[in-house]
């Protein structure tokens, strides 16, 4: 037999391993008298290093029969099983991806665990509540009630009633058996809801002039006093505040774009065309609307607690840029606990760093926001707050882009879950002071999120899947995530920036895009009033009518410190009044 030798004693040779099912051959060295080469003995596993012959030969033997093949088709051979691991993990990427994509297009969007899910976690840990007092026991006798009408329970007791009155008429109250006339002994009750479409009025304001007879017969001049009426919203315009707040409540609350808003007043007789209501939006926006915008925003950056996000909007007409290009609307909202509820939207161009930084200069706290990396890059005094909901949705995701039948008990069914205990253990603490919600966090929240984070770096160099991205994501945003147990005030997550962002994405469904910057802008005011009052449980169209009233008396543009008596607070005041 020759002498081995090693893959360091010949550099050309190189070391081979081969697998067949569950042995494998090791190399010897082969007899001179069959040439050079090597053969493989079926024997189990053991520590002897595999060679490969510097002839270009290779000596494979199974049971015992010997097969040579040239060394460069062996290379090919380790070539294809590499191209093929590889093509075998992408098809099983574009699997996961078909399913995610099947999911979202014709499957449930909702994100909610299902009970018997959360059942699998620790119940006595998560569900008990010392707040919720035992119920007391108490033995009624069986008992029959009539049922009570939820339609009466429903309507509001400020509705105007209108009562019609059903009588019988004279000549038919004779009564059949003795001819007497009969008398009401009775009645009987229902209610039905009647609802009137809107309808427009003219209204012809007829201001009367007065002067002193006496004096123009007698003295030089003449007085002349006019009645006191109210000034005009627009000057030299038909436009009236209830008007206004019609079309701004129908474009950005119910979402009816101008040119329906046009189709149905033209059904109505009236030919107010779309250009008009779109003058009166954008004046009423920039004369009356954005100083409560700007006296606004102060207030909403001295909080200590924010929400940030952001989404697309298309703009026809912007300079430097083609129809088809992406804008952005930013959202910054205060938090849960902040005494005012503010949310102010912003229109940008793009989705650069300075954006926020800009939006953000005059603010120091906490900052709710997604992973979205231009966040990241705010001043120091400003602490980013990541968001669980996006790092459980990645779970979720890759869940849900693995076959059903193999979902219980996958790493991302654990992570997922992980996921879930932390929002289990949220809501028991919502009701709780800042001071005791960040006292039960740190004794119960934080043991789980050190334990989901050493399982999460237990992975290492994941491929490219949908659990991959999940843990990829997870593990770029970890210091992010964690900052939530900073101050009882944060919140897990930054689902009420996602809620207030909603309104604006269901109405860019219905109106597309904006034509020009001065309308995007204006809309972003226009819904930051709205969705502000919304937050403050007023209703938009009243409060828009009260600004409007009051705003054109106040001559905002030479005193924008007078738009701080147009806030929603004083109107909610002059609501008590």
């Amino acid at each position: 037999m020759a002498k081995k030798q090693s893959c360091d004693e010949n550099p050309d040779r190189t070391a081979v391993s081969l697998a067949h099912g569950r042995i494998k051959y090791r190399a010897a060295a082969c007899d001179p008298g069959r040439g050079s080469g090597l053969f493989f003995m079926r024997e189990k596993c053991r520590e002897t290093p595999f060679y490969q012959s510097p002839s270009g030969y290779l000596w494979y033997n199974k049971y015992m029969e010997t097969v040579t093949i040239p060394k460069e088709e062996y290379q090919q051979y380790l070539e294809l099983k590499t191209r093929c691991t590889e093509l075998e993990q992408q098809v099983q990427f574009f699997m996961e991806q078909i399913r995610l994509a099947r999911q979202q297009r014709f499957g449930s969007s909702s994100e909610k665990t299902p009970e018997e899910q959360i059942n699998l976690f620790d119940e006595a840990e998560l569900l008990a509540d010392d707040r919720v007092k035992e119920p007391e026991m108490q033995e009624v006798r069986a008992h029959y009630r009539k049922k009570s009408s939820a339609r009466q329970k429903d309507l509001p007791d400020d509705l105007p009633v209108e009562e019609i009155e059903h009588v019988l008429p004279p000549e038919e109250r004779c009564c059949p058996h003795c001819d007497q006339e009969m008398v009401v002994i009775g009645k009987r009750e229902r209610e039905t809801l009647k609802i009137i479409p809107a309808k427009a009025i003219i209204e012809r304001h007829i201001q009367y002039v007065y002067g002193c007879r006496n004096c123009e017969k007698n003295d030089c001049s003449t007085p002349i006093v006019r009645a006191a009426i109210d000034l005009p919203l627009i000057p030299k315009s038909m436009a009236t505040p209830e008007t206004v707040a019609y079309v701004i409540t129908q474009k950005f609350v119910t979402g009816v774009p101008l040119y329906r808003q046009e189709q149905e007043w033209e059904r109505q007789g009236l030919p107010l065309s779309r250009q008009t209501m779109s003058n009166w939006l954008l004046r009423c926006a920039d004369d009356y609307l954005t100083p409560i915008y700007t006296l606004l925003k102060e207030q909403l950056l001295q909080e200590a607690v924010l929400h940030a996000d952001e989404t697309t909007l298309q703009v026809l007409h912007e300079e430097g840029k083609t129809p088809q290009s992406k804008s952005y609307m930013w959202l910054y909202r205060t938090g849960r606990w902040s005494k005012r509820q503010i949310v102010l939207y912003e229109y940008q161009p793009d989705r650069k760093m300075e954006r926020p930084r800009g939006f953000l200069d005059k603010f120091q706290g906490y900052l709710h926001a997604d992973g979205y990396a231009g966040y990241h890059g705010l001043p120091e005094d400003i602490v980013v707050v990541g968001c669980w909901a996006h790092a459980r949705r990645k779970f979720d995701e890759a869940l849900k882009s693995i076959p059903e039948k193999s979902r219980a008990g996958s790493l991302a069914m654990k992570g997922k879950q992980c996921c879930d205990r932390l929002f289990v253990l949220e809501r028991k603490y919502e009701e709780l002071p800042a001071e005791d919600r960040q006292k039960r966090r740190t004794e119960k929240s934080l043991p789980i999120l050190e334990d989901f984070f050493q399982w999460v770096h237990s992975f290492d160099q994941m491929g490219r899947s949908a659990f991959g991205d999940a843990i990829r994501y997870v593990l770029g945003q970890e210091i992010y995530l964690r900052a939530y147990l900073l101050d009882g005030r944060l919140e897990i997550s930054n689902n009420r920036a996602e809620r207030s962002i909603k309104p604006f994405v269901i109405g860019r469904k219905n109106f597309l895009f904006a034509n020009t910057v001065r309308g995007a802008k204006a809309s972003g005011v226009m819904y930051s009033l709205i969705e502000t009052a919304k937050e403050n449980k007023i209703n938009p169209y009243d409060y828009l009518v009260w600004v409007m009233k009051q705003a054109p008396g106040l001559d905002l543009k030479n005193n924008p410190d007078k738009a701080a008596l147009l806030l929603p607070e004083n109107f909610m005041k002059s609501a008590l009044v």
